[in-house]
């Protein structure tokens, strides 16, 4: 039995859901997303969708969770969107953006330049005295969790001092130093 499967999917007012075979699609006020399944069925019943799968062989019930998740992310993307952001700490190191253009000082010789996707919408937040911060916002849950990652990806925190690019509001497990 699968507890995510088996939940339906409230859609909310100005969601309109397209199912064919094999596909569906979710238009919403943000856009509009596509996804592919297979070996489930999904059917909507007034202002929810029911996904439930063909058979009870192993595979089919992963991907009965799976094909719940993915849907019901993109209901609630097209529908409020997704934000991710992240922080940078330690001395001098810095993030700007100039349209899709991100421009990372993380200490290294030179500058780390990253495009990022015209899906997702970039910010840096540069204030006095704070650490500078990266807000990711998209409708997709799938692609801005993959950029944060991408980006977290070039300076990963550490352990000692907690220098890097984290998650706002992540905790990092500390280490104690040498004992003399």
């Amino acid at each position: 039995m699968s507890r995510i499967g088996n939940n339906p999917i409230t859609i909310p007012a100005g969601v309109t859901v397209d199912i064919q075979p094999e596909m569906i699609v979710v238009k919403g006020k943000l856009g509009e997303l596509s996804q592919e399944y297979s070996e489930v069925v999904v059917r909507q019943e007034e202002n929810t969708l029911i996904v439930s799968r063909l058979s009870d062989q192993k595979s089919v019930k992963a991907k009965h969770g799976l094909y719940r998740s993915l849907i019901h992310n993109m209901v609630v993307g097209v529908s409020e969107g997704f934000t991710k952001e992240l922080e940078l700490v330690g001395v001098g190191y810095r993030a700007s953006n100039q349209g899709q253009m991100l421009d990372l000082a993380l200490g290294f010789s030179h500058n780390i330049l990253m495009d990022i996707a015209p899906e997702v919408t970039v910010e840096t937040i540069s204030e006095k005295g704070k650490n500078p911060i990266i807000k990711l916002t998209s409708k997709d849950k799938q692609l801005i969790g993959h950029i944060a990652a991408k980006i977290r990806s070039f300076r990963k925190p550490e352990p000692y001092k907690g220098k890097g690019i984290k998650f706002v509001g992540e905790q990092i497990r500390r280490k104690a130093g040498k004992s003399a």
